[in-house]
């Protein structure tokens, strides 16, 4: 296939009329982000509960709403068992004296197919309709875009408000303050070992509450979906946070922080829809996000390694001057 064909083949009305979605579903993986940056930034540790905990929070919901649960209450009791997952991490990292990202390795490898009893289960939103007409529906559905984004959200809304509130209380301080430096949080009689099992628990939660969300989304739970979440959400977290330094050059607060989070959700999905719409192999999409996460990662070292030649460059050039 020549270039020009190949361009040509490429419908810019099919990638606009793709971008909602990838809208929606970026919210969603900004949600699951969230969770991620409480352990990985606030606690510094590389949690990798997530990618079970968001499967699991799919196997619940979908299981519940087969059941006949609402979908509010199903995503209720899917925070609860992501909050309970964490909790396990935490207790075979601080009681135990497992490394942490070996706990989360176990708590994951344990979680298996006892919820959904096979591989995938589907809910079909025909079936049950969306929250708004019957009550006891979707939250959110790919069949019905708009109100998707903005259950979203509002969604988000929610979570990004109860966690600037709870990070500002003396509890959530405390754990920022045994992410930042455990041995000074020790010395000032916070106990670290707690501290760390809420911030599993508070994170993994939230992982379950966005595993839930996409379970609705698409209308299928499957063993296999968060495959690969702690990547997706380390790429939401690394890009909201380039681009916040980007626009707020002189530092942003907390709730700031976390609404680009979201925002770096949005921007990453967005990206994967590119991919697809310039016809790339589907398969590369995990090479691709690597390439994504890297080059964001290496953004700010080649920005300090561009001042630091500048201003060598400027001293270089003002000695020069005052030796003539």
């Amino acid at each position: 296939m020549t270039m020009s064909v190949y361009l040509s083949a490429l419908s810019v009305t099919n990638l606009i009329s793709r971008m909602p979605a990838a809208v929606a579903q970026g919210i969603i993986w900004g949600l699951m982000a969230l969770g991620v940056f409480i352990t990985f930034r606030l606690l510094d540790i590389p949690d990798m509960t997530v990618d079970g905990s968001f499967a699991t929070g799919g196997a619940v919901t979908v299981m519940l709403l087969l059941a006949g649960m609402p979908a509010w209450a199903a995503l209720l009791i899917a925070i609860v068992v992501g909050v309970l997952t964490g909790l396990c991490t935490g207790f075979l990292h601080t009681k135990l004296g497992i490394p942490a990202i070996l706990a989360g390795i176990l708590t994951q490898f344990a979680l298996n197919l006892r919820i959904m009893t096979k591989a995938n289960q589907t809910a079909s939103v025909q079936k049950f309709g969306m929250f708004w007409e019957n009550g006891n529906g979707f939250l959110v559905s790919s069949l019905h875009i708009p109100q998707a984004i903005l259950v979203g959200l509002v969604l988000t809304a929610i979570i990004v408000a109860l966690s600037y509130w709870y990070f500002g209380t003396e509890q959530g301080s405390a754990l920022r303050a045994t992410g930042n430096n455990p041995a000074m949080s020790r010395a000032q009689g916070i106990h670290i070992g707690t501290m760390k099992v809420i911030g599993l628990g508070i994170s993994n939660g939230i992982v379950a509450l966005a595993g839930g969300l996409m379970t609705q989304f698409q209308g299928t739970a499957d063993v296999s979906m968060g495959r690969g979440a702690i990547v997706i959400g380390l790429a939401a977290i690394v890009i909201g946070e380039i681009l916040c330094d980007a626009i707020f050059s002189k530092g942003c607060n907390f709730a700031v922080k976390l609404c680009f989070i979201i925002f770096g959700g949005v921007v990453y999905y967005a990206v994967m829809v590119v991919i697809l719409w310039l016809k790339l192999d589907p398969n590369d999409l995990k090479l691709f996000t690597a390439i994504i996460v890297a080059a964001f990662l290496a953004i700010p070292q080649l920005k300090a390694q561009s001042k630091s030649s500048f201003s060598r460059s400027k001293k270089r050039a003002i000695s020069e001057r005052s030796d003539a």
